[in-house]
Parts: C-alpha cells; sequence; structure tokens
C-alpha cells in the first residue's frame, strides 16, 4: 500500500500549467562553464604611453594599424616590428575608446574613430586576423569591438548598423570557435553581438546555425563551454524572436537537438538538458511546448533518461517530463505510454531521489505526478 501524500490542488509551479499560464520553469542552475570563459568586461584603466610624447589621431591610428596588420599577414622578417606597432596602435584605440583613470573619453575623437574604423574595413582585417596578433593584442580587440558595439546615437546603434551590412562578421567570429587560440574571444565578442536583436536573427536564421551542434561538442572543454554559453544565449535572450525561429524551424531543430541529448559527453548532455527544461517551460514558446510534448518519442527519451546513471541527468529530465504528465490535453499516444507504465511509473517515482528532503517544492512536484498518473483512466470504447 502506497502511503505518499495526494496533493488535491497541483503545486504552485504546476497549477498554472497549460490552460491558464505558464510560469513555472525548472531549477535555474549557473551554466557549466570553465573560469577561463569569463566574460571580460573590464575596462583598462592604465593605458601604455602613445607613440612616445605624440599622440596620433584617428585616422593615423587606422592607418598605421591597417598597414602593419597588413605586413603580419605576409608573415615576412618585419613581423616582429610590426607586431609592436599593432600593439602600441590597438593601446592607443583602447585610450581614444576607454579614456584614461583622470579623463573621459573625449566624444568626437571616438566618433572619428568609429567612423574610421568602418570605412577603412579594419574591424573585419582584426578579426580575420586575429591569430595573427599576440595574446594581449587579442584581449585588446575584443575590448575595442564590445566597445565601439556598444556605442549609440540616440536610439541608433551605429556598429550595429554596419554589422547588419556585413554579417560575415558575425560568421567570422562564429567559425573562431574551430580555432583553439582565438575561440575564446571570438566567443566574447559574439555574445556581444548577440545582445543586439538584429545581429541576433542573423545568426539564428542563418546556415551557419546550425554549427553550434557541432561546436558544443567539441573535445577541448573551454571552447564546447564557451560554445554552449553562446548558444544558450541565443536561445533564451530576445523571446519572441526565438520562439518565431523555433516554429519556423522545429523539425529541423529539434533533430539536431536531440542528439545533444543522447552525447557521450556528459557536460554537453547535461546542459543540454537543461536548455531543454528551460525553452519547453518558457511561456514565448507554448507553441513550441505543445509540439513537443504531443510526441510519444520524446517521452520515451525522457522516461529513459530519468533512469541515467547521473542523478543530475535524473533531475533535469524530470523538469521535462513532468510537463507531459501534467497536461492536460495529452494526445492518445501518450496517454497510451503512461497508462502501459502505469504501476512501473507510480512505483519509480514514490523512490525518486528521496534522498531531496529539504527541496519541499520538488516533493510536492514528484507527488502530484504520482496522482495524475494513479487518476488516469483507460479511454471508453
Amino acid at each position: 500500500m502506497c502511503l505518499i501524500p495526494i496533493l488535491e490542488k497541483p503545486p504552485p509551479r504546476l497549477k498554472e500549467l497549460f490552460g491558464l499560464k505558464i510560469c513555472f520553469s525548472p531549477s535555474s542552475h549557473k551554466l557549466l562553464q570553465s573560469s577561463a570563459i569569463a566574460e571580460e568586461e573590464i575596462q583598462v584603466k592604465k593605458i601604455m604611453p602613445l607613440f612616445s610624447k605624440s599622440h596620433k589621431n584617428p585616422a593615423e591610428i587606422v592607418k598605421t594599424l591597417k598597414e602593419n596588420m597588413a605586413i603580419l599577414e605576409k608573415q615576412d622578417k618585419k613581423t616582429d616590428k610590426a607586431s609592436e606597432e599593432v600593439s602600441k596602435s590597438l593601446q592607443a584605440m583602447k585610450e581614444i575608446l576607454c579614456g584614461t583613470s583622470d579623463k573621459e573619453p573625449p566624444t568626437e575623437t571616438v566618433a572619428q574613430l568609429a567612423q574610421e574604423l568602418y570605412n577603412s574595413g579594419l574591424l573585419v582585417t582584426l578579426i580575420a586576423n586575429l591569430q595573427l596578433i599576440d595574446f594581449e593584442g587579442k584581449k585588446d580587440v575584443s575590448q575595442i569591438f564590445n566597445n565601439i558595439l556598444r556605442r549609440q546615437i540616440g536610439t541608433r546603434s551605429p556598429t550595429v548598423e554596419y554589422i547588419s551590412a556585413h554579417p560575415h562578421i558575425l560568421f567570422m567570429l562564429l567559425k573562431g570557435y574551430e580555432a583553439p587560440h582565438i575561440a575564446l574571444r571570438c566567443g566574447i565578442m559574439l555574445r556581444e553581438c548577440i545582445r543586439h536583436e538584429p545581429l541576433a536573427k542573423i545568426i539564428l536564421f542563418s546556415e551557419q546555425f546550425r554549427d553550434f551542434f557541432k561546436y558544443v561538442e567539441m573535445s577541448t572543454f573551454d571552447i564546447a563551454s564557451d560554445a554552449f554559453a553562446t548558444f544558450k544565449d541565443l536561445l533564451t535572450r530576445h523571446k519572441l524572436l526565438v520562439a518565431d525561429f523555433l516554429e519556423q524551424n522545429y523539425d529541423t531543430i529539434f533533430e539536431d537537438y536531440e542528439k545533444l541529448l543522447h552525447s557521450e559527453n556528459y557536460v554537453t548532455k547535461r546542459q543540454s538538458l537543461k536548455l531543454l527544461g528551460e525553452l519547453i517551460l518558457d511561456r514565448h514558446n507554448f507553441a513550441i511546448m505543445t509540439k513537443y510534448i504531443s510526441k510519444p518519442e520524446n517521452l520515451k527519451l525522457m522516461m529513459n533518461l530519468l533512469r541515467d546513471k547521473s542523478p543530475n541527468i535524473q533531475f533535469e529530465a524530470f523538469h521535462v517530463f513532468k510537463v507531459f504528465v501534467a497536461s492536460p490535453n495529452k494526445t492518445q499516444p501518450i496517454v497510451e505510454i503512461l497508462l502501459k507504465n502505469q504501476p512501473k511509473l507510480i512505483e519509480f517515482l514514490s523512490n525518486f531521489q528521496k534522498e531531496r528532503t529539504d527541496d519541499e517544492q520538488f516533493t510536492d512536484e514528484k507527488n502530484y505526478l504520482i496522482k495524475q498518473i494513479r487518476d488516469l483512466k483507460k479511454p471508453t470504447p
């Protein structure tokens, strides 16, 4: 005899599901990431002197930088000197954009520098040849790029407009995940781009978006984690845009996504399961959730993941599984699977992660699911 308490009402997180409002979400965990990929938002306070005592204007700095980048591209004997000049020019740019500890960046000079960067095509050059720049220089490039990207004139964002007109910049950054020595820098710049909806839209609706499914499975942990951070950002930041994207591309995206849930890599598998829970439980994605929980193969996958050897995978699977059970509009194939496994599911859930005694919400949800499964009846002929 089962002594599990029967809940007459669903727990708070479940009671507004489906027909009313969808507002519950899986437990929020911070995405597993290596400390090596922490966002680098630190403004540089101490800048090297610019080209000895004389300061160059933005046009001169851009010209010098472009000339020396061209020398670096040739990879001849002059590269050491050119590398030095590139570093100085990047430092000079950074001082213009960020100011110094005792003075703010001059607005007119910043505007002039931005215009020179657009007109000269130097932004493209720096990203295309990022691997040729030394370690500190790579950091400088990402800081300059992100700073210029945030620049606004009233409600306009000129650099966002520039990149929208030159979308190959986004795809160069994305392809950076294939080059280990620039991958994390490219990730930082790419996530800054994604903050802006027009740029996020370009990436989402491109053929290159599907490359993320390859990058999050890469063997280098730091790179795979960084790629997943960007992937997650793309799928969660701009809610209405993402809902539209997922509806238009449901079959393709979820076919690729299912492979992540079968990944041999524990981190990829767990992160993907968490993100899936976030996606289908976000109220903006109601149509996506409805479609996902109507498919019997998805229910079977979650039931298998409930029995995964990792308790963390089991726990994340539970947060997706509960949506199938709690739905008042289950499709017939879903009802049949639950009925076929009714006794086993009740017994399994009764003993599922009992050690979580301090998690009242989990216990309430679990007991609610047990009641829902127990109350299922075979349809009358």
